[in-house]
Formats: C-alpha cells, structure tokens, sequence
C-alpha cells in the first residue's frame, strides 16, 4: 500500500473542517485515502468571540480541495452544540459512504478575559462548545464506529493549554483540561470495539483563532501571565518544500501527528496525550 493510500477506504469525521486545523486534517486524510464527512458552524457563535467565524465560502473551499485529491467529501454547516444535527450528518455520511472509521473533533473557539470579570455568556460559550460540543461529536460518532464493526481511530484536539495554566483564558484551559478526561476515559470504554482515542495539544498554530492584539491587550494589563506562555522557538521549515525560519507552526505540520493517529503505524497507541509543540511544555 502505497504513502498515499495509507487510510484507503476509510472514512474520517472532522469538525471546524471550514478552515485553520480542521481544513489542513481533511486535506490530509484525503490525501491518505479517506473520504472525509467535513463540518463547521460557518457563522457566529457569541459576540464574546472576536476573532472572524468561518464562511460558507470557506467550508466550500475546503470541498474543493479534497475533491481536488480524488476523494469524495460530505460537507454541512453544523453547529457541534446540536446534537441532533450532528447524529443526522453521521448516519448520512454513513448512508453515503458505508462506514466511519476515524474522528478528528477539532471544532473550538477561544477568548481572553480574566476568569473572575468574564460574563456567563464568555464561560459558558466556550465551555459549551469545545468541552460539551465535543461530547456531542463523539455521542454521535461513536456508535456508527462501534455498528460498522471495523474499529477505528478518535483524535480529540485539545491545546497545550489542556496540560498546563494559561491564566487569561482559564475558561479555555478548563474546557481542554476536560477534553483530556473524556480522551482518558473514552479510550478504556471503547478498547473493547477495537477503537483508539488520543488527545493531541498543539501550541502557536497560525489560524485565525490567534488573536495577537487581543492576546498582547490582556499581557500588557497583566505581564505576570506571559511567564506562563512559553516562547516558541524559531525552527528551521522544511516541510512541503517550504524552506526559511519560522516561530508559528503550520496547520499542516499538525496535520502530520493526526494522519499517524489515523492510520495503522499509531495502533499501539490509546488513551494518550501528544504534545504538539516543538518541546516548549518542558520549558
């Protein structure tokens, strides 16, 4: 089986699959084979988040570019607070392509305040969709997995701010902080049906949820909190025949650790959590 057929007749779920990370794992997988069942909520989710929503139009460019590798893609705007919603786009994926084999729960939302100044609405949207909404990905996910019998992989994307403090977003922290007990405890209750489930816990990927001017405002009132912040290291970039110097990580470097999760090479691996950050959790 060729590099490029590593998940050949497999069928992946991704969520916030409009662009950032969610886009990059799509391309990925369908580029590894699989045909991708891709969602996103394309419009606002609170006015407590002010960083730019996905488009239509970016949910659609993500269509184009895993058709473009061959593979076949059900694309939906939905929004992972719904559960209902996202149980009839899995038993549709499912109707459509035969089967569900891996997840990449990716869909999540950040913002900045100090935890005990934070309106309810800021707590609880981020809580609701990036702890919660991700219960609802899997509620919905996992008994497709477990009736197509053919075992699989969940990828659970937390941050690395779900193994460590970041005050200024403790609300963030707490909801990724979660995604590692649901990742802990899933993997045990569902070993016995052959499926896998790891946390990965990427740091400084350019997407649009890095919000620098919001993230140096809370700084700049509170530089207390930037020793909790570890700087990320320049890297020399040969990826993709890219070549330079560059601190941020790529979608697509992220993309490399979900495509091993996904596929064969990462069977052993069950109920862990990845650090996705050049090292700078040690610092």
């Amino acid at each position: 089986m060729s590099a490029g057929a590593a998940l050949e007749g497999r069928v992946a779920f991704i969520t916030g699959a409009a662009r950032g990370q969610g886009r990059a794992h799509a391309v990925r997988l369908a580029n590894d084979g699989a045909d991708i069942i891709a969602i996103d909520v394309c419009g606002p989710v609170s006015p407590t988040v002010t960083y730019p929503m996905p488009t239509s139009e970016d949910l659609a460019e993500t269509v184009r570019l895993v058709e473009a590798t061959g593979r076949k893609v059900l694309a939906r705007e939905v929004d992972i607070r719904d559960l209902a919603a996202l149980q009839q786009v899995v038993a549709d994926g499912v109707e459509q392509f035969g089967r569900l084999d891996i997840v990449v729960a990716n869909a999540g939302i950040l913002s900045w305040g100090r935890m005990f100044e934070m309106s309810e609405e800021q707590w609880d949207s981020v809580i609701d969709v990036n702890l919660n909404g991700t219960w609802r990905t899997i509620r919905a996910a996992v008994p497709a997995m477990i009736e197509a019998g053919n075992g699989g992989s969940i990828i659970i994307v937390s941050s690395s701010a779900g193994t460590k403090a970041t005050p200024g977003n403790g609300h963030y922290s707490a909801s990724k902080h979660g995604l590692v007990a649901i990742t802990n405890a899933l993997a045990i209750e569902v070993g016995e049906f052959g499926i896998r489930v790891n946390s990965i816990h990427p740091y400084s990927i350019d997407t649009p949820m890095v919000e620098p001017d919001a993230m140096m405002e809370i700084f700049g009132k509170y530089p207390a909190f930037l020793h909790s912040f570890s700087p990320m290291p320049y890297q020399p970039v040969h990826h993709q025949g890219k070549k330079g110097l560059k601190e941020f990580m790529t979608p697509e470097e992220v993309s490399d650790v979900v495509s091993w999760l996904a596929g064969d090479g990462s069977a052993t691996i069950s109920g862990s959590q990845i650090a996705v950050d050049r090292g700078t959790a040690k610092y």
